[in-house]
């Protein structure tokens, strides 16, 4: 059997393309809620990073710290093996979405960081020099200015995000690499992983490009 008849076999890819596509749409799923809630969560620690109380701000650059350090497989089978020891008993999508909410959290919360403390200290000034609150001065100047220089780092986060959603296939999550795992098993042929990696291809090159994009296009402008 030759390299084409054993790696991309047409007649085996056919067969197997339905649980792909099935695997494709759990993926999309679990990434897209995973960077939703990620967005949400690293948002609210950059501004308690930045403007709480002492104390919060210790904890919350303590939590970015570790979850930043923790490899995202690791924390993905503590939340589903270990806490149904505490009474915790949580599904594969829920456990896999919670894992890379929570460290896609802390690479947020720094990308927004960074994207607050460039904006200039001159837009604070004038905020406050025309009345405006600190909630209004930080929601209507600098999140808007913030957002335009961070969407090129929150988009190569998001595309890291969709490529650790194959980790969730250790908790017997049906995304796309453990549907072509399965597939590679019933048909005794690589096919279908080769037809996951050319489908993860498909997807997220566009997103690279965009991000490569997007970065000289906001350089330019800064320049």
């Amino acid at each position: 059997m030759g390299i084409v008849e054993t790696f991309l076999n047409a007649e085996v890819f056919v067969r197997t393309w339905p649980l792909l596509v099935k695997g494709l749409w759990v993926t999309l799923q679990l990434g897209a809620s995973s960077i939703l809630a990620g967005l949400v969560l690293g948002l609210g620690l950059s501004m308690v990073r930045l403007y709480a109380l002492w104390p919060l701000r210790f904890l919350a650059r303590i939590y970015i710290d570790v979850f930043r350090s923790i490899p995202v497989l690791v924390l993905l089978i503590v939340v589903y093996y270990a806490l149904p020891f505490v009474g915790i008993r949580l599904s594969p999508f829920v456990s896999a979405m919670t894992a890379l909410s929570l460290v896609s959290g802390a690479y947020t919360a720094e990308i927004f960081r960074a994207g607050i403390e460039a904006i200039p200290r001159g837009q604070f000034e004038a905020s406050a020099a025309l009345g405006l609150t600190a909630r209004q001065t930080m929601i209507d100047v600098i999140l808007p200015q913030a957002i335009r220089v961070v969407i090129p780092p929150l988009t190569n986060n998001s595309i890291n995000v969709v490529k650790d959603t194959a980790l969730a296939s250790v908790v017997a999550m049906p995304d796309l690499l453990k549907q072509a795992t399965q597939a590679q098993a019933l048909a005794a042929n690589p096919t279908p992983l080769i037809g996951a990696a050319l489908i993860y291809l498909a997807f997220l090159w566009p997103l690279v490009a965009l991000v490569t994009r997007m970065e000289r296009r906001f350089g330019a402008r800064r320049r």
